[in-house]
C-alpha cells in the first residue's frame, strides 16, 4: 500500500511516516493551514514594532515627557504592548519591550527605557 502526498498527491518514497513529497510540498500546505493566524500574528508585531520605533524616536535620553497628542501624531497605537509594570506606589507603566510610557496628568506621558 503507497501513501499519497497530503499536499499533491503524488506518490510518497522514504519513511513510512513520511506524509509529503517533498520539502515544497510541506511548506506549501503548512503555509495553507496556518495563513489566518499568521497574518494577525504578523500584523501585532508590526504594530508592536511600530510602536517601538516611535518610543524609541521620541525617548533618546532614557526618560522624558511628551504630550499625548505628539504620540498619536508619530502613529501610536496604545492597544498594543509587551507588558505592565505596577510600582509599589500603584503608577502603571505600559511597556512595548523596553520602552516604557507612564501616563500622567493633562494627556502627557513619561516616557522610560527600562534597563536589562
Amino acid at each position: 500500500m503507497s501513501k499519497q502526498c497530503l499536499e499533491c498527491g503524488d506518490k510518497i518514497v522514504g519513511r513510512i511516516d513520511k506524509k509529503f513529497c517533498s520539502d515544497g510540498c510541506r511548506n506549501s500546505y503548512n503555509n495553507k493551514i496556518n495563513k489566518d493566524s499568521k497574518n494577525l500574528i504578523r500584523n501585532t508585531n508590526n504594530r508592536l514594532r511600530k510602536n517601538y520605533r516611535i518610543l524609541e524616536e521620541l525617548n533618546p535620553n532614557q526618560k522624558t515627557k511628551i504630550s499625548r497628542s505628539k504620540l498619536i501624531e508619530k502613529g501610536f497605537d496604545f492597544n498594543y504592548f509587551t507588558s505592565i509594570y505596577t510600582t509599589k506606589a500603584g503608577a502603571i507603566y505600559y511597556f512595548v519591550y523596553n520602552q516604557g510610557y507612564l501616563p500622567l496628568e493633562g494627556d502627557y506621558y513619561a516616557l522610560v527605557k527600562r534597563e536589562s
